[in-house]
């Protein structure tokens, strides 16, 4: 059966926690030196809007790992960039391709493509989400400290796509998101709302960081925001996170950050660069958790 991953929540609680497990499994197999390669033979499209290390590179080898294939489209190898449709863009791909992975601005482009297309699509960012980043943190969260149902997350910053991706997980593994963020810039309010009671809108950073699990948060300004940077720079000083806040925190309670990180703007060097800053697990662990994604969607979840 025909599946996508546009949202987080196109996954159940269950199979959340399942890819999670799977992910960590493949990771030590890796680590092992197992050879796996459950695609052999299949091809990836990688349609690329945005630019991006850690996406293009934990995709690809994620693939070249399972024994599959890639390829790269940047809008000037695709006639999407001379505007081709996206519907008939995406009836074309999806004849040749066996996964379209797609990185781009508009949610809804990348929901146009999935309705046209005979493969999977995967969400590797728009401007409203970033699902397989979650997944990649979720991974980290439970290596490090074992399932995150009824743990307290705060989110300082951006109420930006990577927010409203950790206001879906919050959903789906019932966790405590406090999310801070300055006047102007909160999450839509349909996404929190649909959240219930896991998500609570805090004014005070330091409040919102009080006995956390988990401090997380992203670049002031994103990809496509760059001429905002000064503005956005005075609104979030008091949003950065800073040895006093992981202060406000629980002793043991991790750090995350996407990357790329600017340090010393929405994190200073001695968070990033501390102990419980587990960033690059983090990143390492985008490798892992999208062999697990692409599995689910290729081979029905059998591993």
């Amino acid at each position: 059966m025909l599946r996508h991953f546009l949202s987080l929540l196109d996954l159940s609680a269950a199979e959340l926690r399942a890819l999670i497990a799977r992910a960590s499994t493949l990771k030590t197999e890796r680590l092992n030196g197992t050879l796996y390669e459950p695609l052999r033979n299949k091809v990836l499209g990688m349609i690329f809007e945005k630019s991006s290390t850690r996406t293009r590179v934990s995709f690809e080898a994620a693939m070249l790992q399972f024994g599959g294939h890639s390829i790269f489209l940047s809008p000037r190898d695709t006639q999407l960039g001379r505007g081709e449709p996206i519907e008939d863009t995406a009836r074309v791909l999806s004849r040749m391709l066996d996964v379209v992975m797609i990185r781009t601005y508009e949610h809804d482009k990348l929901e146009t493509f999935a309705s046209y297309s005979q493969v999977p699509v995967i969400n590797a960012l728009t401007d409203r989400e970033h699902p397989c980043q979650l997944l990649a943190d979720m991974q980290t969260y439970f290596e490090h400290r074992g399932d995150i149902r009824g743990k307290r997350v705060a989110w300082l910053g951006d109420g930006n796509n990577m927010c409203h991706s950790y206001i879906h997980a919050a959903q789906i593994l019932e966790f405590e998101l406090r999310i801070a963020c300055p006047e102007g810039y909160q999450p839509d309010p349909a996404i929190v709302s649909a959240a219930g009671k896991q998500v609570s809108l805090i004014s005070d950073p330091a409040a919102a960081a009080q006995d956390a699990d988990l401090v997380v948060t992203d670049v002031w300004a994103s990809m496509g925001q760059e001429q905002e940077q000064m503005a956005r720079g005075a609104a979030f000083i008091a949003y950065q996170v800073n040895s006093a806040i992981m202060a406000c925190a629980k002793p043991d309670a991790l750090f995350m950050h996407c990357l790329p990180a600017h340090r010393d703007e929405e994190v200073t060097a001695e968070v990033i660069d501390a102990p419980q800053s587990v960033v690059w697990e983090e990143a390492e662990n985008r490798l892992h958790s999208q062999k697990a994604l692409l599995e689910l969607l290729l081979c029905n979840g059998e591993g």
